[in-house]
């Protein structure tokens, strides 16, 4: 097993090991925020764009109760949006992501 792009490789099989993902729309400034943040950092992310996927979008808005986007879940777990990452970052959670 060896790490290789941020994939753990076991037996010629990959895993992703992305643990956060952000939700997005392509018109969203707090979208481009919170990649630029966790890009900053270093950490990997697996963006869900759903300008144009209703379902996806309505999904989104029953699993958190929010509209606004982004929404972002770390293992799986929703976080909030910019400003939750952004204070998370500021208490230093965001180290070892």
């Amino acid at each position: 097993m060896f790490l290789l792009d941020n994939k753990i490789v076991l037996k010629n099989i990959c895993f992703m090991s992305t643990r956060v993902k952000i939700y997005t729309t392509d018109y969203c400034g707090y979208c481009k925020r919170a990649k630029t943040l966790l890009q900053s950092k270093g950490i990997p992310f697996e963006e869900i764009d759903v300008t144009h996927d209703d379902a996806k979008r309505e999904w989104l808005v029953k699993t958190t109760g929010l509209k606004t986007v982004p929404q972002i879940f770390i293992d799986e777990q929703p976080i909030g949006g910019f400003d939750n990452l952004s204070q998370m970052d500021k208490e230093g959670k965001l180290k070892g992501l």
